[in-house]
């Protein structure tokens, strides 16, 4: 089936996208920007790439000759400057796009709108329902309510929270209630409903076997991750104030916050309905969507099948795709070079570590490594498996690699050192530049701490470092 893509650079489009692919289907991505499609898709022969703003419809072509359509699109922000109006404007103008195709279908998914007093965003999304409707093709809508998946920013806030603050005392809507639903299953939803005449101009609320409040989802995801703690809840705290807290705790940006503390007073709950039969699917439970979130995340439980994947020829020369650098709630060094020599370049980076050493002050990598074994790690002992090449699963010193490809010019590491945290380091060369980044992921205050101690030597470690990757002697 010929299928138009909406949202491509999202996070449910690119993973949708990669499970439509599996099932054969063709694909025509929109994209505002086509300097960032998703690495995951670029290359695949069944992927057509299209230049869309659907607020300008004069500029858009899209293929006739498509048959189902995904409506992905939507944005969190908290602007005062018409909102809604632009969200209705977008939902129009796709509508009439794609009204002078041959599409027979379209899957929109929206947010479960079921409370009295719904916030500004839920009566966006039910108002972009009622615009999608259309006597030219049947719509099929899932409301869903928080979506728990490694990399979404619920459950990145959510993380943030959790980790970083031993004793909460939080806003009193912790105490609203929400029907959390997995990634995993939102995608089998949306996938399976392709082509199913008994969901035509239907809507239907999808969402976990539990109803939670969202102190219970930290709590809950609290213990999945072995922590205790504690929360208050005050009744005090204004939306404003909340929004600020929010704001601080974690790592997303104030308009994000203020858009979710809106959305957050509002308890939600879905409806149920027959749409478990139709999908033939019995949703996961909270804690397990958390648990397989951390199976993507937590590198050192993955490691051991990973290397097993790569030999098996599962993954081939698609590791890279599964393998990406966090972003949220994370310290970053991120620093780069030009590359005057790039296989020399290449060749130093894949001779880094073990007997050949860190290249610039490496009695620190060693003292790090003493620490290390102190504190019950691997410490330097383990070195490399081979002087001069690399291959995913192999120990590097206290690292592992998770990722080595000279073709895609890239050196993935993962740290297996005792740390309050998780830390990656990664190097890779685009364009002539050679790209170093050392990323943290701090669990708690010792982890913050931790990081800021070491921060001073980073200066010379880290560009003593890149700067003999670049330089020959």
């Amino acid at each position: 089936m010929k299928i138009l893509l909406t949202g491509t650079t999202g996070y449910i489009a690119k993973r949708l996208a990669l499970q439509l692919l599996e099932d054969n289907h063709e694909l025509v991505c929109c994209v505002r920007d086509m300097e960032r499609i998703p690495d995951e898709i670029e290359e695949h022969p069944r992927c057509k790439f299209i230049k869309v703003d659907f607020l300008k419809p004069e500029s858009v072509e899209i293929p006739s000759d498509i048959e189902a359509a995904y409506y992905l699109i939507h944005s969190m922000s908290n602007s005062k400057n018409d909102f809604e109006k632009l969200e209705r404007q977008c939902s129009q103008n796709f509508k009439e796009l794609v009204n002078k195709t041959e599409c027979n279908q379209v899957i929109y998914l929206s947010g479960i709108v079921n409370d009295d007093s719904l916030s500004k965003h839920l009566k966006s999304r039910l108002q972009v329902e009622n615009t999608l409707k259309s006597n030219d093709y049947a719509l099929t809508t899932f409301r869903a309510g928080i979506i728990v998946g490694s990399g979404s920013a619920s459950f990145e806030i959510i993380r943030d929270i959790v980790e970083k603050l031993p004793v909460m005392i939080t806003p009193k809507w912790l105490n609203t209630k929400t029907q959390p639903i997995g990634v995993r299953d939102v995608l089998t939803y949306l996938s399976n409903a392709l082509g199913n005449k008994k969901l035509f101009d239907k809507s239907y609320d999808i969402f976990g076997p539990e109803i939670l409040t969202y102190k219970e989802m930290l709590l809950q995801f609290a213990e999945v991750r072995g922590l205790k703690r504690y929360i208050l809840t005050l009744p005090v705290l204004t939306p404003k104030l909340s929004s600020y807290w929010l704001y601080f705790v974690t790592s997303t940006s104030f308009q994000l916050a203020s858009a979710l503390v809106d959305s957050m007073k509002v308890e939600v709950i879905g409806k149920p309905s027959d749409i478990n039969s139709h999908i033939d699917i019995e949703p996961m439970s909270y804690k397990t969507a958390v648990n397989l979130a951390f199976q993507k995340i937590q590198q050192n439980e993955v490691v051991s099948s990973w290397k097993d994947a790569v030999s098996s020829g599962i993954f081939n020369d698609q590791l890279s795709k599964h393998i990406e650098l966090p972003h949220y709630g994370c310290f970053k060094d991120v620093r780069f070079r030009e590359v005057t020599d790039e296989e020399f370049t290449l060749n130093q980076i894949w001779k880094i570590g073990g007997r050949n050493g860190w290249y610039r002050f490496n009695r620190l990598w060693k003292i790090r490594g003493h620490v290390d074994k102190l504190f019950g790690g691997v410490g330097l002992r383990r070195g490399r498996t081979h002087d001069t090449s690399l291959e995913p699963g192999d120990p590097l010193d206290f690292w592992r690699v998770l990722f080595a490809d000279k073709n895609e010019k890239r050196l993935l590491l993962f740290a297996e050192m005792k740390l309050p945290g998780e830390a990656w380091l990664e190097f890779k060369i685009v364009k002539n530049k050679l790209y170093q980044r050392a990323v943290f992921r701090p669990k708690g205050v010792w982890g913050r701490l931790y990081w800021y101690s070491v921060l001073p030597f980073h200066a010379f470690v880290f560009n003593g470092m890149i700067d003999a990757l670049v330089k020959k002697k």
